[in-house]
């Protein structure tokens, strides 16, 4: 198969630019790549050339991550509605018919709201740590939820740690065998970003409003049961923020569904690109066009 070089685009969103990468045959089936935090499309770097050689690929940055623009929290609506409603503007601009979903961490609420509106144009889900259940929520979540349920100024400011580097590290080491496979310039980029200013209260925005991702699950569930979409989950078993609960936790409302745990953290892709690469190869095979 033909390596498919990777484009590096940006599209205009009324006032808001958008970063994309995209790979591949322009005429064959499409898969939305949507990244979580902290990170960006950069996560896909090594997956896109992979997919790319069958799939046309398509993997945007958020709107306050990577290369899209990050305007002021006071400026922009850092919910996760909104970044649902600039993907739903991003696909319409795009003119994106069919396609199948990669679902990752903070990618995962806003793709199942792209698929609930629009389920005739998603042909399959991949959800590679993208929970949808409150199984899968640990207890790393607590400190979050404490500032859910009474948001006071100093509940806000005692989650600031969350976007340091030490945190960052965490997230991509944490649960990984062998640390040497994490390639340094991935949680440096991600710590770039996370460092501009005013990027703090941006994260703490949106730490705040996931908890509308969780009194939303019962809907997600919903379009589960009714829709059936076909759905590969391949999930680092040692993701200290979401458990193989969480992964197990979707057989109830898709028992069709085919899970793969990995002996891995939450990057999942930093340590078995390959081997996830090869099961959504496999995956597209069996979805309509």
């Amino acid at each position: 198969m033909k390596n498919h070089p990777v484009h590096y685009r940006n599209i205009k969103l009324n006032d808001l630019n958008l970063f994309y990468r995209e790979a591949g045959p322009a005429n064959a089936p499409t898969i939305l790549l949507l990244h979580g935090y902290p990170t960006s499309s950069h996560m896909f770097r090594n997956l896109i050339p992979i997919l790319s050689k069958k799939y046309h690929v398509i993997a945007p940055d958020l709107p306050g991550f990577g290369y899209s623009d990050a305007p002021d929290h006071k400026e922009f609506s850092y919910t996760f509605d909104n970044l649902a409603a600039t993907v739903q503007a991003f696909v319409e601009k795009l003119d994106m018919k069919r396609f199948a979903i990669y679902i990752f961490d903070y990618g995962a609420p806003v793709g199942l709201r792209l698929a609930m509106n629009n389920p005739e144009k998603i042909t399959g889900i991949i959800s590679q740590n993208g929970n949808a259940y409150e199984e899968g929520l640990s207890s790393e979540w607590n400190p979050i939820q404490k500032y859910w349920h009474d948001t006071t100024e100093a509940n806000r400011l005692a989650l600031k740690g969350f976007v340091s580097k030490e945190v960052t590290l965490f997230q991509y080491q944490h649960g990984v065998s062998d640390p040497s496979l994490i390639a340094p310039e991935a949680y440096t980029l991600d710590q770039k970003f996370l460092d501009r200013p005013g990027n703090i209260e941006i994260q703490l925005d949106l730490v705040k409003d996931y908890r509308t991702n969780v009194a939303l699950y019962p809907k997600f569930h919903e379009y589960f049961r009714k829709h059936q979409p076909k759905l590969l989950l391949v999930w680092g078993n040692k993701d200290p923020y979401f458990l193989p609960a969480g992964a197990e936790a979707y057989k109830k409302d898709l028992p069709e569904a085919k899970l793969k745990f990995y002996d891995t953290g939450h990057f999942a892709l930093e340590t078995n690109t390959e081997e996830i690469g090869a099961e959504i190869f496999e995956f597209m095979g069996t979805l309509p066009r």
